[in-house]
C-alpha cells in the first residue's frame, strides 16, 4: 500500500510539469506562428509600397530639382538597391527597436512616438466601450429568448454591423455637433500632442466602437444561446436557480472562450477603423501619419506603422488564448 502511495505521489508532479511543458510549447508555437505571419505582412507591405507609381524621391523632391538631383536622393534613400535586400535590412534593425528612417530623414520610431499612444488610447476606449456594451445588450437579450428585447437587440445589432465607421463618424457630427452642438466635431490638441478635452474622444469613440458592438453582441447572443443547450443549464433550470445567477455563473463562464474571441478579434478592426475616423475628426493619431508616408510612397514609415499595430493585436490575441484555455480548464 505504502509503495503504491508513494508512486501515485510521484507520477502527480511528473504530470504536472508535462503538462506546463506541452503549455509553454503550445504558448511558444503560437507566438512564432504570429511573428511569421507578421513578417509575411511587412514584405507584402514592402512589395506593394514598390509596386505604387513613382517612389519616395519623387513624392519628397521639391519643384526644379534636376535629375541628378534626384539620382542623388534615390542614393540616399538606398532606392537603387533591391527591395529584398531594403527589407531585410529593415527586418533586422527591428529586434533593437529601430524602425528605419523616413523619406524625409526623419527616424521612424521618433515619427509614431507622438501619434502613435494617442491610437493606442482611442482604441482602448473603444474596446471597453465594445466590451461592456456587447455583453450586457447580450445578456439583456438572452434573458428572455425570443422575447421582445431580444427580437429588437438582434435587429438592431444586424442593422449597426453593416454600417462603416466612416457613416457612422459622418451621422455623430451631423446629430451631436451640427444639429445640437453637444460635442466637438474636432481634435485640438494640446502642446504635447495629445487631445486637449476629453469630449474631443466621445465622438471618434463611439464611431469605432458602434459597428464592432453590433458584430460583437451578435456573438455574445448566439454563445449565450449555444451554452443554454448544454446539459448542466438544463440540470439548473429544473433545480429552480433564478435567472440571473443562471446567467452569470454558469452561462457567461461557458461563453467566455467565445465572447474573448471576438473581442479579440475587434482589436485589428477597431486598429484599422482608427485610421479612417481619425482623419474624419482631425484625431492626432497614426492615420494622419500612415496617409503622409502612402503619398510619400515612404515603405519604412508604413512598415513601422504595421508593425507596431501588428504587435499589439498579436499581444491582444495571445491574451485572448490564455483566457480561453483558462476558461477551458476551468470548466475541465
Amino acid at each position: 500500500m505504502a509503495g503504491s502511495l508513494t508512486t501515485t505521489a510521484q507520477r502527480e508532479p511528473a504530470a504536472t510539469a508535462g503538462q506546463l511543458m506541452q503549455a509553454a510549447l503550445h504558448v511558444a508555437g503560437v507566438v512564432v506562428r504570429r511573428i511569421l505571419l507578421l513578417a509575411v505582412l511587412l514584405a507584402v507591405v514592402f512589395a506593394a509600397v514598390e509596386l505604387l507609381p513613382g517612389d519616395a524621391a519623387n513624392a519628397t523632391s521639391e519643384r526644379g530639382e534636376s535629375a541628378a538631383d534626384l539620382a542623388e536622393r534615390r542614393h540616399l534613400l538606398g532606392l537603387d538597391r533591391p527591395v529584398l535586400e531594403r527589407f531585410w535590412d529593415w527586418m533586422t534593425g527591428l529586434p533593437t527597436g529601430d524602425l528605419g528612417t523616413s523619406a524625409r530623414g526623419e527616424s521612424v520610431a521618433d515619427l509614431l512616438s507622438r501619434p502613435f499612444p494617442n491610437t493606442l488610447l482611442l482604441g482602448g476606449l473603444a474596446l471597453l466601450l465594445t466590451l461592456v456594451a456587447s455583453v450586457a445588450l447580450g445578456c439583456s437579450a438572452a434573458a428572455k429568448p425570443g422575447g421582445p428585447l431580444d427580437r429588437a437587440v438582434s435587429a438592431s445589432a444586424t442593422g449597426i454591423l453593416a454600417l462603416p465607421e466612416f457613416v457612422v463618424a459622418v451621422a455623430l457630427v451631423l446629430v451631436f455637433a451640427l444639429w445640437t452642438d453637444w460635442l466637438p466635431a474636432v481634435t485640438l490638441t494640446d502642446a504635447d500632442g495629445s487631445p486637449s478635452s476629453w469630449e474631443m474622444l466621445v465622438l471618434p469613440v463611439l464611431a469605432l466602437a458602434i459597428p464592432q458592438i453590433g458584430w460583437n453582441t451578435r456573438i455574445v447572443r448566439a454563445a449565450l444561446a449555444d451554452e443554454a443547450k448544454a446539459p448542466h443549464i438544463e440540470t439548473a433550470v429544473l433545480d429552480g436557480l433564478p435567472r440571473h445567477r443562471i446567467l452569470t455563473h454558469h452561462l457567461l463562464p461557458g461563453a467566455l472562450p467565445t465572447i474573448t474571441a471576438g473581442i479579440a478579434t475587434s482589436t485589428g478592426m477597431l486598429l484599422g477603423g482608427a485610421v479612417v475616423v481619425e482623419t474624419i475628426f482631425n484625431y492626432p493619431g497614426i492615420g494622419s501619419v500612415l496617409a503622409g508616408a502612402v503619398a510619400d510612397r515612404d515603405s519604412p514609415v508604413i512598415a513601422g506603422v504595421v508593425a507596431v499595430t501588428g504587435v499589439v493585436i498579436t499581444g491582444v490575441l495571445l491574451l485572448a488564448d490564455f483566457v480561453r484555455a483558462w476558461a477551458s480548464g476551468g470548466r475541465a
